[in-house]
């Protein structure tokens, strides 16, 4: 049986929350407070957490964090009055899955714990497989929406967490420098603009260019090739366009404070102060990036 851990302060909301779950299989537990549920957590536990944002002794912020750090993959629903919105923002960014406003219980509280809990199970099948993984190697072909790169970086994403190269306090920083590099191939690379349209007299002239060229032979047609090989040690994803090239000798150096300050460069700059191991081939249209086992 799928077991439910709700931690509120008041009982009032504790019984509703469970009033509203009831009829759905679930075994559900209580607990007054975060120091509490925290307890209950580590003593067994339970496979997705409820909680309230303003408790005495742990806050719910506090205690996402908490449960982020010790029990990664158990997923956590944010249950939040008026008024603890910017707590909840928090709490989102800090690992909690989903939130449902104390109002909308009645409405959104089982749906939003059955999505959850779907998603916490394909979660952990996949960081089971990927547990077991000790080499992958794969191609992707993406064209010229930046979807396609969102959608890349998310996969990749998962792939360095479940595999454990990359610690998940730097994660962003890498999947930034991976988002970069692919959004430089598509639009430096494939699109040919020039980011010094950025410090033009009009800004929007980048932006302009880029939907004509959207439409255009041969920009248009060009797509990205990445290729990624990730061992227990290492990944390596080397991204190549169908441009024509740029000088990698005028790479901006990311020592220098200066270049911080200028939109032109500003990719290349983060991904190399990201990933330190970054080379280019002589022709300028493929870049790769090695980042070892941290």
């Amino acid at each position: 049986m799928i077991k439910l851990l709700v931690v509120d302060d008041n009982p009032l909301d504790r019984e509703l929350a469970a009033g509203y779950l009831e009829g759905h299989g679930y075994e559900i537990d209580f607990a007054e407070d975060g120091a509490v549920g925290l307890a209950k957590v580590r003593a067994a536990a339970p496979d997705l957490v409820l909680t309230d944002l303003d408790m005495p002794e742990l806050n719910g912020l506090q205690l996402v964090r908490a449960l982020h750090a010790e029990f990664p993959l158990l997923p956590v629903i944010l249950m939040t009055a008026k008024g603890s919105e910017e707590i909840a923002v928090q709490a989102l960014g800090s690992g909690a899955s989903s939130y449902v406003p104390k109002r909308a219980l009645s409405m959104g509280l089982a749906e939003t714990v059955r999505i959850v809990l779907d998603a916490a199970r394909s979660r952990k099948l996949r960081h089971n497989v990927f547990s077991l993984m000790q080499q992958t190697e794969s191609v992707f072909s993406v064209g010229h929406e930046h979807s396609g790169v969102t959608a890349m970086v998310e996969y990749f994403r998962d792939s360095l967490e479940m595999m454990e190269i990359v610690h998940s306090d730097n994660l962003t920083r890498v999947c930034t420098a991976l988002t970069e590099a692919m959004i430089n191939s598509i639009d430096h690379g494939n699109l040919e603009l020039d980011s010094k349209l950025l410090e033009g007299d009009d800004p929007e002239d980048y932006r302009k260019l880029r939907a004509i060229r959207l439409k255009e032979a041969p920009y248009a047609n060009r797509k990205i090739t990445i290729s990624a090989r990730l061992t227990r040690d290492q990944a390596v994803f080397a991204i190549e366009d169908e441009g024509p090239g740029f000088d990698v000798t005028k790479v901006p150096d990311p020592t220098d404070p200066e270049n911080l300050m200028r939109p032109c460069g500003r990719g290349l700059l983060l991904i190399r102060t990201f990933i330190p191991d970054v080379t280019y081939n002589d022709k300028g249209n493929k870049i790769t990036l090695r980042i070892n086992k941290e």
